[in-house]
């Protein structure tokens, strides 16, 4: 049997991004969110959460672009000149392999993160991040740490399969960085298991993320496996509002559409694949 968790990241972002979500979860197949507790629409997005009960709600930590919970002092390590955390995921993956990241301040500003999205009353179903730092080496078991004294038990799994495109047309770099992932997904998940946190069995979206158009949505659909998936998505209600707030290329409108479509729906209904939240997961 076919289970499909479509998620959407970066719900408080901003309200462009909280409209796009909610739409997508009354009228297509987003049945779950990450909910950035960094974010400015933060308290917008609780508040939407919380008049739409059944839609799943997961931490999604950020530590690259926005702005800390922390007093700067308190984790200066985590960021740049601006007192933004570092604007470029790989600046911040390298200054911590080089041991330039104090693990103290990383460990008490993701506390911060999950500490505010538990105060804001939602029944939070799982954990991922931006850019996907929860699964690297090193980060992880913070995470797993954070995660049991939170009860939160489910995680994401990034790990795109190696040899899956779908369809999408993605540079040589893009596609290497999705192995780099995928191996540490891989390792996460590891250690995920020793702790019984649960995860998808497979996922899907990283070489499209932010491009995820109706056609590639839908050649990952016919791609799913049996088990459990997850596909991650990015819908926005306005491309103009956001592509001012956020110079990231990423096609907003074009991800709502993909998971409102008609023939999205149809698809899913016709070939019986059943739509959960990470919630359902820990019942697998």
């Amino acid at each position: 049997m076919k289970k499909l968790i479509v998620n959407a990241d970066d719900f408080g972002l901003h309200s462009e991004v909280n409209r796009g979500i909610i739409k997508g979860y009354q009228q297509g197949c987003i049945r779950s969110t990450s909910l950035m507790p960094t974010g400015a629409a933060v308290e917008e997005a609780a508040e939407l959460a919380r008049k739409n009960p059944d839609l799943g709600i997961g931490i999604h930590l950020t530590l690259v672009a926005e702005k800390p919970l922390l007093p700067a002092d308190k984790v200066s390590t985590l960021l740049d000149d601006s007192g933004h955390f570092f604007a470029d995921h790989m600046v911040f993956i390298k200054n911590f392999v080089q041991g330039k990241i104090d693990k103290g301040q990383l460990y008490a500003e993701c506390e911060a993160q999950i500490a505010r999205a538990m105060s804001l009353g939602l029944n939070i179903t799982h954990l991922d991040s931006h850019q996907h730092l929860h699964t690297l080496p090193g980060i992880t078991g913070m995470c797993v740490e954070l995660m049991r004294k939170y009860n939160i038990q489910a995680m994401r799994y990034p790990g795109e399969a190696f040899t899956f495109t779908g369809h999408y047309p993605a540079s040589l770099f893009r596609r290497a960085a999705k192995c780099g992932l995928t191996v540490c997904a891989d390792i996460a998940r590891s250690k995920a298991k020793c702790y019984n946190i649960k995860m998808p069995d497979a996922f899907f979206g990283m070489l499209a993320g932010g491009h995820m158009e109706e056609k590639y949505f839908q050649a990952i659909l016919a791609s799913l496996p049996d088990g459990v998936s997850e596909i991650m998505v990015h819908p926005g209600a306005d491309n103009a509002a956001l592509g001012k707030a956020y110079d990231w290329q990423y096609h907003w409108e074009d991800e709502l559409q993909s998971v409102t479509s008609p023939q999205t729906l149809q698809y899913i209904a016709e070939h019986n694949i059943s739509l959960i939240s990470f919630k359902e997961l820990l019942n697998e």
